[in-house]
This record gives C-alpha cells, sequence and structure tokens, in this order.
C-alpha cells in the first residue's frame, strides 16, 4: 500500500477516537481473535518452529542494527545461537559492532544500507535470509517538512523491506515491525477513570494533520509510526505474502547501551533525557507519558515475538506495569549514589512515586511472550552506572 494510498484512505474516514478505529481495523484483527496471517497461511508459524534449532538457527535480518533497540536485540539473538546479519547506514558502526562481538564473528555480519527508505534497498541483503526484525526508523525532531523528512521515509522503508522479504525465492517465514505506543495513544484525550489501552486501540491522528506544516514535529514522528504500522498490516492483507508479521508498540525506552556510542553526547533521545537528571537538568523535564520498558525486555520481546509460533500476525505492546517520572528517577539517583546528592536538582517535589491516569496492557505481551519487566530503580542504576564507568 503507497502513502498515497494510506493519504487518500484515510483522509476520507472518520476518526473515532479511543475505541478500536475504524479504518486501523480492517487492517489489523482484533486481539484474541485468529489473525488474518494464521487464516491464510495457517502452515508458517509450524515451519517456523519447527527450523528453529541449534542445529539449524535461522538467519535474521535485523534493520537499525547499529541503534539503541537493535543492537541489543542483535545480541540476544546472538546469544541464542542465531545467526544475524545486520543492515546499518554507517559502514563505521558495523565495524564497531563486529569488532566488539568477536566471539560471534562466524554468526554476525554488518551490511550497509544507505538509505533504508528507497525502493529496492533490502533486496540485495536478503540471501539466506529466514526471518526478518525491522527496528529501523526515521527519528529526529528537526523537520522541515515532517511528510517527507519523516513520514513518507518510514512507510517507505517499511514497504521497502516488506518487498523485498516477498520477492520470489524469499525464504523469510516472519517479520517483527517496531512500531510505537506512539501508534496507540491518543495524547490529547483524557480517558475516563480506569481505561486501559490495549493492542486493539489506534491513535486518531489523521495523515492530513500528521504532514500539516504547521503540526510539530513531534506529532509528524508520532504519524510516522502509526502510518508506517498501517502501511505493515495492509501490505499483509493485500499481497499475502509467504510470511506472516508481527508488530510491537514500545512507549519510551531506557537502560543500559551495547551499540556504538562514543560519548555522552551521542546517547539516544530517551536515555540522553534521563542522563540530563544526573546531570543537574533544573527544571527536571516533563514525562507527558508515564509508560516505559527496559531496553533488555524490548529485545528479548523482538526475539520472542520471532521464535513464539502462536505470536504471528499479532500486536503486542511491551510496557512496564510501573509508570515513571523523572521526579522519580531524580529520587533514585540520590538514593543510590552518592554523588547525585550534589549533582541532581533540589528544585521538585521528592518522595513521591508517579501515577498514571490509564493503564497500559503490557501483561498480554508479558504472558504471551515470556517477558519479566525490569523495574525502573534497576534500569535507571544500571545506565547511569555504566555511562559514569564508560564515560568518565
Amino acid at each position: 500500500m503507497s502513502a498515497d494510498m494510506i493519504h487518500s484512505t484515510l483522509g476520507q474516514t472518520k476518526q473515532p477516537g479511543l475505541t478500536s478505529h475504524e479504518t486501523e481495523a480492517s487492517f489489523y484483527p482484533t486481539r484474541g481473535s485468529v489473525s488474518v496471517v494464521q487464516q491464510t497461511f495457517p502452515h508458517v508459524s509450524t515451519r517456523l518452529k519447527r527450523k528453529m534449532s541449534p542445529q539449524n538457527p535461522l538467519h535474521v535480518l535485523v534493520t537499525g542494527a547499529t541503534g539503541f533497540i537493535g543492537a541489543h536485540v542483535v545480541d540476544n539473538l546472538l546469544a541464542r545461537g542465531f545467526r544475524v546479519r545486520g543492515a546499518t547506514r554507517s559502514a563505521s558502526k558495523g565495524d564497531q559492532m563486529k569488532n566488539a562481538r568477536p566471539q560471534y564473528a562466524s554468526h554476525l555480519e554488518m551490511a550497509v544500507v544507505p538509505d533504508f527508505a528507497n525502493t529496492g534497498v533490502f533486496d540485495a541483503v536478503m540471501e539466506g535470509i529466514d526471518a526478518v526484525i525491522h527496528v529501523a526508523s526515521p527519528f529526529f525532531y528537526n523537520t522541515t517538512n515532517n511528510e517527507e523528512e519523516l513520514i513518507r521515509p518510514a512507510i517507505n522503508g517499511v514497504q521497502s523491506i516488506l518487498s523485498a522479504s516477498a520477492q520470489p525465492g524469499s525464504k523469510v517465514q516472519r517479520v517483527v515491525l517496531t512500531s510505537s505506543f506512539a501508534a496507540v495513544l491518543d495524547i490529547d484525550r483524557n480517558p475516563p477513570p480506569g481505561f486501559v489501552y490495549t493492542a486493539e486501540h489506534w491513535n486518531p491522528l489523521s495523515y492530513e494533520t500528521a504532514i500539516d506544516p504547521n503540526s510539530s514535529s513531534v506529532v509528524a514522528y508520532r504519524g510516522s509510526k502509526k502510518f508506517a504500522e498501517l502501511a505493515a498490516w495492509g501490505f499483509i492483507k493485500e499481497k499475502k505474502p509467504q510470511f506472516d508479521l508481527v508488530t510491537l508498540c514500545p512507549p519510551m525506552v531506557f537502560g543500559p547501551i551495547v551499540h556504538p556510542v562514543a560519548s555522552v553526547e551521542q546517547l539516544n533521545e530517551s536515555n540522553a533525557v534521563l542522563w540530563s537528571v544526573a546531570v543537574g537538568a533544573d527544571p527536571l523535564p516533563a514525562a507527558r507519558v508515564p509508560a516505559w520498558v527496559d531496553v533488555r525486555d524490548l529485545a528479548e520481546a523482538h526475539v520472542q515475538a520471532l521464535i513464539n509460533s502462536s505470536a504471528g500476525g499479532k500486536r503486542f505492546i511491551p510496557v512496564s506495569p510501573e509508570p515513571f517520572s523523572y521526579e522519580y528517577a531524580a529520587d533514585i539517583m540520590k538514593e543510590s549514589f552518592n554523588w547525585a546528592g550534589d549533582s541532581v536538582t533540589r528544585n521538585y517535589q521528592s518522595g513521591s512515586k508517579p501515577v498514571a491516569s490509564y493503564g497500559v496492557d503490557g501483561e498480554t505481551a508479558a504472558r504471551e511472550l515470556n517477558i519479566r519487566y525490569h523495574g525502573f530503580q534497576e534500569t535507571v542504576v544500571d545506565f547511569i552506572s555504566q555511562v559514569r564507568r564508560d564515560f568518565f
């Protein structure tokens, strides 16, 4: 499904808000039902499960392999004995990834794909690939053209990887796509008491609003995640490829880093904000969304989504049951590190744990993908300890 088709279709559809989205429901089967893929290709998950063994490990393509999330996915796969081909835009970062893992020299290779959004860019790296984990997506907030710099590249990247996976002779049996809680959440609504976001919910943001020059790049980013995921489900419905699809919609992601980073200035966005608390941000950053997940748990969710036969055709929200705030992070740092008493600001209300105004269903992902979520304190301590150790 092209971006123009998505634009045309969604532009004519009423956006109903917090209830299940009429347009999205036409692409994605509701939670608990038999998925479109399982109805059409019941053999896919069975074959995937049968092939996965230490003697015959799957060969997995991971896009965004040198990024914060992608590198954790790579390490999780390697530790399980998979063969991994990592796609990266940077040859130097690819070399750093491989050189930092000499014990996996025979199981890890890196492929340079300069622009993930171009048609056909993945065709040459698909040989011998059994499954794909597509993590890569544009993520920056300083845009001058929302549609051309964020939304279309995200959609095109998804279409490119799915088309490559479906080309004649392809061995790909499953694609796991990293979407975002931004594709789920209606940020502008106050949900009723007791409301819980589930995988059935979709952000009601319209394509027109997302591409509007007057919309912020933050709004455009949310649109890029929503419409890229819609494009993926649309591809499955329309093309009926030989593989099935699983999508993951994580919120804020924190935790230790394993990707190539030379200095704190190169930290990924979410960790950079968390680190700013440690070095005295005043006032503390505001957390508009209190939902989060540890990057190690998210990597585990990706791999479990790949190897768990029952996950095919489903959408999950990997999210900790514990809400977060930067005030809570500041308290944790002061309690855990002697130096933080002088470094972290005192200009905030200390001593209260965050309370979310809505719930998010992370239990389904925990149950079906066998995830045990880290606590926020452990995540903060592990990350801050690593930064202090490695960069100071």
